[in-house]
């Protein structure tokens, strides 16, 4: 039976996965956490220019926390308890050949959690990245931003200070969220719910961005939902009450421009901090 096989069938009855399992379906999950970890699948990629996700990846995931029971471990300053194939995160134990091997920068403190992938370049500031999440090339995730479960981050991002870049777990055939090549995220930010930000987009510092959230072109009043168009330069705004004018005006995300170079140079990472 093919990996993929084994945990589909496995999830239609998922109440009866535990500890005991076969060891064929354990054999699958440990399989695709590995090749999630080392970057041999993804759980979602752009096929025909079309963003796909790979439910039987999210599956196996969800599974895993099935399969595993909890466990300790101390530190030197705290005991963690945790599901006990994720109490070690992706580098534990890794030498300095390991990182030259895998070829990105991780500075103390940052969190990356097992079954995660990091691409050659990235820099990773004291951040969280979770399970089954996968950072590009020459990605950089600044102090104390997070990549949650299966969020897909592309090339050359910078994912600034305290932004939150969601995870979408359940349901499995959901899109993750989805942040495309060269994209600035402003300060603070957060983007969830499976929302797609396109390529070359900048967004504002403060911005929050779901799937309910109104995205509005300020030059052709147009409103949207869920996506970024690509090269796209995103402001927070707000809508006013068309039928009540006493009614709070409600947030909302404007597309004020596309991106141009006066734009590019004041979001672009300084070259050095790659070094």
């Amino acid at each position: 039976m093919s990996i993929e096989k084994i945990i589909n069938e496995a999830w239609e009855n998922k109440d009866q996965v535990n500890q005991n399992s076969d060891k064929s379906l354990k054999n699958a999950v440990n399989q695709i956490i590995n090749d999630l970890d080392s970057g041999k699948a993804r759980v979602a990629e752009k096929i025909n220019g079309e963003w796909v996700t790979h439910q039987h990846l999210k599956k196996a995931i969800m599974l895993s926390f099935r399969m595993h029971g909890m466990d300790i471990m101390a530190g030197p300053y705290s005991t963690w308890r945790d599901k006990s194939h994720l109490l070690k995160g992706k580098t534990a134990g890794w030498t300095n050949e390991d990182f030259e091997k895998a070829g990105f920068r991780m500075v103390p403190n940052t969190a990356a959690r097992r079954g995660s992938f990091v691409a050659k370049n990235a820099v990773l500031m004291p951040c969280y990245v979770n399970i089954g999440a996968y950072i590009d090339e020459g990605t950089m995730m600044d102090t104390f931003s997070r990549a949650g479960s299966c969020c897909q981050i592309g090339k050359n991002c910078h994912i600034s200070a305290g932004t939150g870049v969601g995870g979408v777990l359940e349901p499995a055939q959901a899109l993750p969220t989805i942040i495309e090549d060269n994209v600035f995220l402003g300060a603070m930010s957060e983007v969830v719910e499976g929302v797609i930000v396109g390529e070359g987009s900048v967004l504002s510092m403060g911005m929050y961005i779901g799937q309910s959230t109104k995205i509005v072109n300020r030059k052709t009043g147009e409103i949207t939902y869920g996506k970024i168009p690509p090269y796209s330069v995103v402001v927070p705004g707000s809508l006013p009450d068309k039928n009540n004018s006493q009614a709070p005006s409600l947030y909302c995300a404007v597309i004020i421009k596309q991106v141009d170079e006066k734009t590019r140079s004041k979001t672009s990472v300084n070259d050095l901090l790659r070094e």
